[in-house]
């Protein structure tokens, strides 16, 4: 699975690609020392006035004769007795991509993913921007907090991972035999991973099951509701959506969504029509919002567009849509949409036989962006990206 891994980091508006295997020493050790100067650390003295600024002359005769300032030399006997949980705690705040360069420098360093009280540090640090898993063969479900899960070609079975350290997991054999097609979501228990999480999978025949990670094992809670119709028609293009323990899941024949709660096994049903004109759609939420991003296609104009569900009404309200400068690229095209991640910042694969493009969408600022085109590893040509998932970077999830 490693070799296929591609993940995207989106820090201020810019995408880098970080390839863990891929580690400069040189590189680490150069921002170690830029972040080790003291300039970086200095404070100012009381009711004395800083230093006269030197000439361009006096700076370029320093610079030649290699002498150095002695405040931009970092004392030993100061910071060797820096105390290893403030030191931890500094690191732990650091960008995730940053941390993995930093791994390079020494064996304590690199050593610090197993470290509890490293653990302890990063839970505390909230990442604010979410990552994009991105692959180019279906079925990459979804993540909580940091776990990615998979389901294997053939429905079968189930994997859970984390990216960022590899940690991985084949989780048991489901007890019902399902050959057809699942719709699958995750949850956490509680705030963290640490809690344990729980994965669900309904098939359209209304079967289904929870897996609970703090026992290792599936069971089946109950039954669907009679009053829920049968098929489900489920919309396996869209990917479940969670809000606190509750899992939803887009359906059509009847169109609307369905909801399970992982904490009190109740199923719900809500009959909600769809937008006129819409083709490819999926389920998006922010802030416990229900929101649905689709594409509009009416005679040879395509436009994507956002809409947020209505609790009152239950009908979709449309808040926003793509540039009109950019849907002029569609105009005449058989376009396709994949959503890869439906929590507040998506990225939308845009494809057609012509085209291949990939924007993002920021739900609570409504703000769009082009991104750069996905090359593969090894020098490869662009390929289609079929599937993805947005996480959270979590050094410390386990599957």
């Amino acid at each position: 699975m490693g070799k296929h891994m591609k993940i995207f980091v989106y820090p201020f508006h810019r995408w880098t690609s970080l390839d863990i295997e891929d580690s400069s020493v040189d590189d680490c050790c150069g921002l170690v020392m830029a972040a080790g100067k003291s300039s970086s650390f200095r404070m100012s003295e009381p009711l004395k006035s800083p230093p006269a600024k030197k000439p361009r002359r006096e700076r370029s005769r320093g610079k030649t004769s290699g002498r150095s300032c002695t405040s931009e030399v970092m004392e030993q006997d100061i910071w060797k007795d820096f105390p290893e949980d403030l030191f931890e705690a500094v690191i732990a705040r650091l960008p995730i991509a940053t941390f993995f360069r930093f791994r390079s420098v020494c064996r304590q360093w690199n050593s610090l993913l197993t470290s509890q009280s490293f653990s302890q540090h990063c839970a505390e640090v909230r990442q604010e921007n979410p990552w994009f898993y991105t692959i180019t063969h279906e079925n990459v479900i979804q993540e909580p907090w940091g776990l990615v899960c998979f389901l294997d070609i053939g429905h079968r079975n189930f994997y859970v991972c984390n990216p960022l350290t590899q940690s991985f997991k084949e989780l048991p054999a489901r007890s019902v035999r399902v050959w057809s097609r699942v719709a699958v979501g995750m949850t956490i228990n509680g705030n963290s991973t640490g809690s344990g999480y729980k994965i669900l999978w309904v098939g359209c025949d209304g079967e289904y099951e929870v897996y609970d990670s703090l026992t290792n094992s599936w069971s089946r809670p109950g039954n669907m509701p009679g009053g829920m119709k049968l098929p489900l028609s489920l919309n396996f293009r869209s990917q479940a959506v969670s809000v606190g323990s509750t899992l939803y899941f887009m359906r059509s024949d009847p169109e609307g969504i369905i909801s399970y709660d992982m904490a009190t096994g109740v199923w719900k049903q809500y009959i909600i029509p769809a937008p006129l004109h819409l083709t490819d759609h999926t389920l998006a939420e922010c802030d416990g919002q229900i929101m649905l991003v689709g594409l509009l296609t009416k005679n040879a104009a395509t436009c994507v567009c956002i809409w947020e569900l209505q609790k009152m009404t239950l009908l979709w309200k449309e808040v926003d849509r793509m540039p009109n400068i950019w849907c002029l690229d569609f105009y005449g095209k058989h376009v396709r949409m994949t959503c890869l991640g439906n929590k507040g910042l998506l990225m939308l694969s845009l494809r057609s036989k012509q085209m291949n493009r990939l924007v993002t969408y920021n739900i609570a600022k409504k703000e769009w962006l082009k991104v750069p085109g996905c090359v593969v590893p090894h020098g490869r040509k662009r390929q289609w990206i079929a599937c993805g998932t947005a996480f959270h970077p979590c050094l410390t999830a386990v599957a």
